[in-house]
């Protein structure tokens, strides 16, 4: 079962890979938003497959939920401030959107 689960974690974290890249060669802010987005969500879910593999799933379940929490409210900040940056129309120099 062990190995089965360090197969599932592994796997996650090469499913993480082409998100990261996307993070770092978003063509906007947004891609790169929905990106981290991803990898919090990934993330949340390799938290619980550890805590399964040490035989701890209680607390690293709250981890897992803290976290997801967290990933939440920062992709709410975010989408909040480029709402605001878009009624003024004063985005940040190189940000580029597209929200229409």
């Amino acid at each position: 079962m062990d190995a089965f689960l360090m197969f599932v974690g592994l796997a996650l974290f090469a499913l993480m890979l082409p998100a990261m890249y996307r993070v770092a060669a978003g063509p906007t802010a947004i891609d790169r938003v929905v990106a981290v987005n991803v990898i919090g969500t990934k993330t949340a879910v390799l938290l619980i497959v550890i805590g399964t593999i040490y035989g701890r799933v209680e607390m690293f379940v709250d981890f897992a939920l803290a976290y997801a929490l967290l990933n939440f409210i920062g992709s709410l900040a975010v989408a909040r401030f480029f709402h605001r940056m878009k009624n003024r129309e004063k985005l940040p120099e190189g940000v580029e959107t597209e929200i229409s």
